[in-house]
C-alpha cells in the first residue's frame, strides 16, 4: 500500500475523531496514532477491500484501547458550571448543545451514530468497523437517535436563544 492512499481519508478521520473524543487535541493525537498504526500494520489490509472502513476500524480499536488504559478523569458537569460560562451567539449555541449531548451518549451508541450520520458509512460497513452484527448497528443507532433527541429536548435554554420547535 502506498502511504499516499491514506491522505484523502485524513479529513474524515479527523472529523470522526473530533466527534468521538470531544477534544481537538485528543482527536489530532488519535488520528496520528491511527495513521501510525495503519502504516505499521498495512499488511493486515486486504487489497480490494474498503480502505476507509479499515482505517475507521483501526481508529475505533485505538480509541477503545486508549479508553481502557486511561485513568478515570474527573468530570465537570457542564450544567453545574453553566453560570460560569459565557453564552455564545445564535447557531453556535445549538452546536454546543449537540456536542455536549453527543458526549453524554454511551460510547457504543455514539460510535454507531457518528459513523452512520457523520461519515455516511453503510450499516454493513459500520458493523465491520465495530466488529458487531448489522442488527446490533441498527438497534444501537435507533437507541442513539432516540437518546440524542431526548437529551437535546432537555438541553437547558441558553440566554438569548429561543426554544426550537419541531414542525411536521
Amino acid at each position: 500500500m502506498d502511504p499516499r492512499a491514506l491522505v484523502p481519508h485524513i479529513p474524515s478521520l479527523r472529523r470522526y475523531a473530533r466527534a468521538l473524543t470531544g477534544d481537538a487535541w485528543a482527536a489530532d493525537d488519535l488520528v496520528q496514532d491511527t495513521l501510525e498504526r495503519a502504516c505499521s500494520k498495512w499488511r493486515l489490509w486486504s487489497l480490494g477491500t474498503d480502505l476507509r472502513a479499515w482505517l475507521f476500524t483501526v481508529m475505533h480499536n485505538q480509541f477503545a484501547s486508549q479508553m481502557r488504559r486511561a485513568p478515570p478523569r474527573a468530570m465537570v458537569d457542564i450544567d453545574e458550571a453553566a453560570h460560569e460560562l459565557r453564552a455564545a451567539d445564535g447557531q453556535r449555541d445549538q452546536a454546543i448543545d449537540l456536542q455536549r449531548c453527543l458526549l453524554l451518549l454511551p460510547e457504543d451508541q455514539r460510535a454507531v451514530l457518528l459513523l452512520v450520520a457523520l461519515e455516511d458509512l453503510s450499516y454493513a460497513q459500520v458493523a465491520k468497523v465495530l466488529g458487531i452484527p448489522a442488527g446490533t448497528v441498527m438497534s444501537r443507532l435507533s437507541r442513539a437517535r432516540t437518546r440524542l433527541q431526548a437529551l437535546m429536548d432537555e438541553a437547558p435554554p441558553v440566554a438569548g436563544r429561543t426554544a426550537l420547535r419541531r414542525l411536521k
